[in-house]
């Protein structure tokens, strides 16, 4: 992505017990994303939590939204779903992005 021109931040993450990895990043992206707001044309926010809300209906107001990517069509906060005109998902793009 980075060599198309696309800003990709990376968060380091945490193994927890039982081998599980954990990132929080609601407020970095959160943060990232109005710092950077003068910069950008349009975002792209990939998430299926609704901490988002708030930064997705803020984006929309203000025409920077390009699309919200929810990574599972059956498990996503129902507080995204009055952005469905926006959105895609991630199960529906498999036959897309799975590597052959």
């Amino acid at each position: 992505m980075q060599e198309y021109g696309y800003i990709v931040v990376f968060k380091p993450t945490l193994v927890l017990g039982g081998g599980r990895i954990k990132g929080n990043v609601d407020a970095e992206l959160v943060l990232h994303s109005m710092i950077e707001f003068p910069q950008y044309e349009k975002a792209i926010i990939i998430t299926g939590d609704g901490d988002f809300h708030c930064l997705i209906e803020y984006l929309k107001k203000q025409n920077k939204l390009k699309k919200l990517i929810v990574p599972n069509r059956h498990k996503f906060s129902s507080l995204l779903r009055k952005f469905s005109p926006d959105m895609a998902f991630m199960n529906d793009l498999r036959g897309k992005l799975e590597y052959k």
